[in-house]
């Protein structure tokens, strides 16, 4: 199972000092206190002392403390020995029996108040990954947020895979604590509700999950139509009413996710335990999410239905301007001529005619002075 989070590779990093370490790290970890340079010195010989100290600087800083001890950052060694005084080639002849690291670390343990791992800290850590995997299913997320959990709690790190056991249980343990929840919930109709889900309804040409798991890509009248159907399929199947707040945002979230990006024969085909909380926290936060989309899409529609409009209104009103300045062009260039008593009655129409900016239709009409006169009396003042 470890192999399946982990590579092999990975795993020998996670067992090992890792191959840098940061300036703050360095001054964090790798400064001995007075009391840290007594807890060293009291230890006999200068391979044992550089030994020890490094151990003491390292648990702190990993959480454990890996066999090989040559495999420390340079620049941390080289802090430790310039401050005991002791050549860097010291540690090489460290810890030559084994016994001898393992009962240093025990006294560096008991000296920096940390803890080894027994049933009590195991049970501790069992329930903390349980609460986290409740909230997130990565198993990368969680082994890390344990190794974080035993730092702060002060209790030395075990084995990675031993680390990678409990983080698969804790997993295991979330989805049944999390059906167990959701359980009163699931009545008969709701189950056959659940169920219908995975099947093809003739009228969609799809299955309602993926119906309901594919939004609308733009913003029309028909993606609202197409929205407010979803919104009264949920409200038929009483979704908006379900109360599953007896999981957390994050799990609700998580599964919610996990019901859109899977198929509907992937689905049918995990055991129920997993699959109806799936569907049910998916079709709660589609009741949500949809009613906002609705909304939202709404909105956009209206907007842009505004801005189309304002476009339309703006080019004709000015369409409208450029009409009433032709015709204020037309009547400065007739209005000498009906003005002119000069002008026989019989010659009005031809003189008008003349007229760069008249039409054809109104040199027509305009075949007589009363007939000019009557053009004018129509035109805005």
């Amino acid at each position: 199972m470890a192999t399946q989070v982990f590579s092999e590779a990975e795993l020998a990093q996670l067992r090992t000092f890792p191959d840098t370490i940061s300036s703050q790290e360095l001054t964090r970890y790798f400064t001995l206190a007075p009391t840290d340079v007594e807890f060293v010195e009291h230890r006999r010989g200068a391979a044992n002392q550089l030994g020890v100290a490094v151990q003491l600087c390292t648990l702190p800083w990993l959480g454990f403390v890996p066999t090989d001890l040559t495999a420390v950052p340079a620049p941390a060694l080289a802090r430790l020995s310039d401050k005991l005084r002791i050549g860097i080639g010291e540690l090489r002849a460290y810890g030559v029996r084994e016994q001898t690291r393992s009962d240093h670390l025990r006294e560096v343990a008991r000296h920096l108040k940390w803890r080894p791992m027994k049933e009590p800290e195991a049970k501790e850590l069992e329930a903390y990954l349980l609460a986290r995997a409740m909230e997130h299913d990565s198993p990368t997320a969680l082994f890390r947020a344990a190794c974080a959990h035993l730092r702060s709690a002060c209790v030395i790190r075990p084995g990675p895979v031993w680390l990678l056991e409990r983080v698969v249980a804790a997993r295991e343990a979330a989805k049944a604590e999390t059906y167990q929840r959701i359980e009163p919930l699931l009545t008969p109709v709701l189950r056959l509700d659940l169920d219908h889900l995975l099947r093809v309804d003739p009228a969609l040409g799809s299955t309602r999950l993926h119906w309901l798991s594919h939004g609308a890509t733009q913003a029309s009248p028909n993606a609202v139509t197409a929205e407010v159907a979803k919104l009264e399929y949920l409200r038929s199947v009483d979704a908006h009413a379900l109360d599953v707040s007896v999981l957390p945002t994050e799990r609700r979230r998580h599964l919610a996710t996990i019901g859109r990006r899977s198929t509907a024969q992937g689905l049918a085909r995990r055991e129920p335990q997993v699959r109806y909380p799936i569907l049910l926290t998916l079709l709660c936060q589609g009741a949500v999410e949809v009613l906002d989309e609705v909304v939202q899409l709404f909105d956009q529609v209206v907007s842009a239905t505004e801005s189309r409009a304002r476009v339309k209104m703006t080019a004709r009103l000015a369409e409208r301007g450029r009409a009433a300045e032709d015709r204020l062009v037309l009547l400065g260039e007739i209005l000498p001529v009906l003005a002119d008593e000069g002008v026989p009655a019989e010659r009005v129409g031809r003189c008008c005619a003349s007229a760069s900016a008249w039409s054809g239709s109104e040199r027509r009409t305009a075949s007589s002075r009363s007939g000019c006169r009557a053009i004018t009396a129509t035109w805005p003042r």
